[in-house]
């Protein structure tokens, strides 16, 4: 039987409209890594994303979990009924990991002093989550699970550019008492999203995309590249600017 292509291998090596560069090496992650990020932007940038965490990641992922074709015709014991509960157990760790990480935000936030509150829903912001709904709702659990692993993979290239960038700066020595509130979150915040156990989590969703059995030329995997293409676009919009904090504030 041939083996499927990877369709996430795929579609990490297109070339987008937007580059890839754009959303995982936009301005904002690389002032974070060289230890330049304004203490305001940063904040900002953390309320946005708690946003997307506490409120679109939680229905994003119960909508898909709606949507996995389970049917009771399915034996326990049948690879469909095997299938389906792999994609649920995904998924239910999405969402006890988001849970977590709502929370880590809002620790990291008042250990270091950023102030979340306050901030306007940026347009950026606006546009992903209404994006998340919208694939969430077709009721395609493919787009949905594509749509996942994208957002996923995304954010570890772009914080372990931040956290490689780091590695090489002596302002991010903890061991100095000089070390900046500003950059010490950047620091929690990079080994949060560059972590093996998050490596692995990335892994395992490409590994499920791949068993989804997408071929080359299905409209399936059309589809899949304008999804990821659109994740492209909507993370380079998803960091803020310099200018935006300076406006809100």
């Amino acid at each position: 039987m041939e083996k499927t292509p990877s369709l996430t291998k795929h579609l990490a090596s297109l070339s987008t409209a937007v580059p890839y560069t754009s959303a995982t090496r936009h301005s904002f992650l690389k002032a974070a890594g060289s230890g330049t990020l304004d203490h305001s932007l940063l904040a900002l940038w953390l309320s946005q994303d708690r946003i997307y965490a506490a409120h679109a990641y939680p229905k994003f992922i119960g909508s898909l979990i709606s949507n996995i074709p389970f049917n009771s015709k399915d034996s326990f014991g049948s690879n469909e009924e095997k299938f389906n509960q792999s994609i649920f157990k995904i998924l239910l760790f999405s969402l006890q990991n988001v849970h977590r990480e709502a929370d880590f935000f809002l620790k990291t936030a008042h250990k270091w002093g950023l102030n979340l509150e306050g901030w306007p829903e940026r347009k950026g912001t606006r546009n992903y989550t209404a994006e998340m709904s919208r694939i969430s709702n077709s009721g395609s659990i493919i787009h949905g699970l594509v749509f996942l692993w994208a957002m996923e993979k995304v954010y570890l290239d772009a914080w372990t550019f931040v956290r490689d960038s780091t590695a090489s700066g002596p302002i991010f020595d903890t061991s100095f008492e000089s070390v900046t509130p500003t950059n010490a979150a950047i620091l929690s915040l990079s080994e949060n999203w560059s972590c093996p156990e998050f490596v692995t989590f990335v892994n395992e969703l490409a590994d499920l995309v791949d068993s989804l059995g997408i071929y080359p030329g299905s409209a399936a995997w059309s589809r899949s590249e304008e999804i990821w293409a659109r994740i492209v676009e909507l993370e380079a919009d998803f960091w803020p600017t310099e200018e935006e904090a300076r406006c809100s504030e």
